[in-house]
C-alpha cells in the first residue's frame, strides 16, 4: 500500500486512489461514485477485476479446506468481479458510446474503447486439470476462478449488445506474496506482457481466456 501511495505522489493528477472492498457491496457502490466523479462525461475506459483471495494457504488440500474458506473465496474471486461488473456499466457504456468508432473505422471492441479484463488463472482450466492438479490442489481458489471464466463468458455475451469487451487473463506464475519466489515470472515481467496483450485484444477475444502472452487457455 505504501508503495502505491509514493507511485500516486510522484504522479499526482495521474493516479488517484479510492478505497474498495470488492466483498463489501456498500463498498463498491461508494467507489463507483467516487470514479463518476472523476470521470465525468468520458465514462471508464478499462475496468480489471484483479484482486483475489487464496485460502488456506497453499497447496490447500481437500482436507484442510473448511466451508467458510471456499465461500470466503468465491465472495471475493467471483461475487466481486460480478458486482463491479454490473455497478460500473454505466459508466463503461457511457465510454462505449462516447468513443464509438463509426462504421467502417475498425474494429468495434477494445480496452481503448470500453472494455473488463477479470484477471484468472491457468489453473482455472477444466481441461488442463489433470496436468496441474499435482502441484496446487487449491481447491478454493480453482474453483472460484473457473466460476470467473464463466462470469466473464456471460458477461462477454451480455455486453455485446453495448460494445464492451470483456476478457480474462492469465498473468502467468509470478513472484508475488501468492506466486513465492521460486516462480518464473517477475511483476514488471508480467505486467507489461499484459499491457502488450490488452493494448491488441478485439471483438474476437472477448468472451475468452488468454495468458500474458496471448496464448489461448482452454476452458
Amino acid at each position: 500500500v505504501q508503495a502505491l501511495r509514493e507511485l500516486a505522489a510522484r504522479h499526482s493528477g495521474k493516479i488517484t486512489l479510492l478505497k474498495l472492498d470488492v466483498s463489501d457491496e456498500d463498498s463498491i457502490c461508494a467507489a463507483v461514485q467516487a470514479v463518476n466523479g472523476h470521470i465525468g462525461a468520458s465514462g471508464l475506459n478499462l475496468l480489471i477485476n484483479n484482486a483475489a483471495v487464496n485460502k488456506p494457504a497453499a497447496p490447500a488440500k481437500l482436507c484442510d479446506t473448511s466451508k467458510k474458506d471456499m465461500m470466503d473465496v468465491y465472495n471475493t474471486n467471483m461475487a466481486g468481479p460480478f458486482l463491479l461488473a454490473k455497478m460500473f456499466l454505466p459508466l463503461l457504456q457511457r465510454a462505449a458510446d462516447t468513443h464509438s468508432p463509426g462504421k467502417g473505422k475498425g474494429d468495434e471492441m477494445s480496452c481503448r474503447r470500453s472494455a473488463i479484463i477479470n484477471i484468472s488463472t491457468f489453473i482455472s482450466s477444466i481441461q488442463k486439470c489433470p496436468e496441474t492438479f499435482h502441484f496446487a490442489h487449491m481447491y478454493p481458489y480453482r474453483t472460484s476462478k473457473a466460476a470467473l471464466n464463466m462470469l466473464t463468458r456471460c458477461l462477454a455475451e451480455d455486453f455485446k449488445k453495448n460494445q464492451i469487451l470483456v476478457t480474462g487473463l492469465h498473468p502467468g506464475w509470478v513472484q508475488t506474496d501468492m506466486g513465492g519466489k521460486h516462480a518464473p515470472l517477475t511483476t514488471q515481467e508480467s505486467v507489461l506482457g499484459m499491457l502488450s496483450v490488452m493494448s491488441s485484444l478485439s471483438s474476437k477475444d472477448s468472451g475468452m481466456l488468454l495468458d500474458w502472452e496471448g496464448n489461448r487457455i482452454p476452458w
